[in-house]
């Protein structure tokens, strides 16, 4: 069993998709950060820098005490090599997976997030930080858009972690003022992955869990 502490943000879709993808039984628990949980005592000891998500992986393979995890991208290694699933065997492959893996944690995220946050919540407008993250954002779509021309997913042939850390940050492309008419490849992906049962079960908890999010 997986004790899943999630809120509804990009990524916290992350870990869902691959809990859902992978059909593994887990625990979800709302971590409402709009109230600030995640700065509890209780939390702070699983995810010690106060962001979600993070999980404790009740049975893990070396069969001792149950093992906490924060950061998204490694619990997205650590759940896809627990079960051999959604991540190449051959060096080569697994090698390209893990860059892209790592090209979202470092790149599309942070820049797509300092996007929102400019865009949407911060408290006034800074034309030159819009500016600055909307262009980058734009790069990084590009990137993303010439990897996919010539292959169905972002690693290669087969669904895989780095398709799951990518995808929620597209999700919200219309706030980062990014149309996908101009990113036909990614159009592409986005619409596969869009479609996939369990991305649609991924997207359903939104409404469960965050009903206020689910209507914007």
């Amino acid at each position: 069993m997986i004790d899943l502490y999630y809120w509804t943000t990009p990524n916290g879709h992350k870990i869902s998709l691959f809990l859902e993808e992978a059909g593994l039984p887990y625990r979800l628990h709302p971590i409402n950060i709009s109230q600030n949980e995640q700065f509890q005592a209780d939390y702070l000891k699983i995810s010690p820098n106060n962001k979600i998500p993070a999980i404790i992986d009740q049975q893990p393979a070396d069969d001792s005490e149950p093992l906490a995890l924060f950061e998204s991208g490694a619990i997205l290694l650590y759940l896809a090599e627990k079960i051999g699933q959604f991540i190449p065997s051959d060096l080569r492959g697994r090698q390209e997976c893990l860059q892209w893996l790592f090209w979202q944690m470092g790149g599309l995220g942070p820049m797509a997030g300092q996007n929102h946050h400019f865009n949407r919540f911060a408290p006034e407008k800074i034309p030159y930080a819009i500016k600055r993250y909307v262009e980058e954002t734009a790069r990084l779509y590009g990137v993303l858009d010439k990897r996919l021309a010539d292959r169905t997913f972002v690693a290669g042939a087969d669904y895989s972690i780095a398709d799951m850390a990518i995808y929620p940050w597209i999700v919200p492309h219309q706030w980062q003022e990014q149309n996908l008419d101009d990113f036909p490849n990614i159009k592409r992906w986005f619409a596969a992955i869009q479609a996939r049962p369990a991305t649609e079960r991924t997207y359903a908890l939104v409404e469960q869990v965050n009903p206020a999010a689910a209507k914007k």
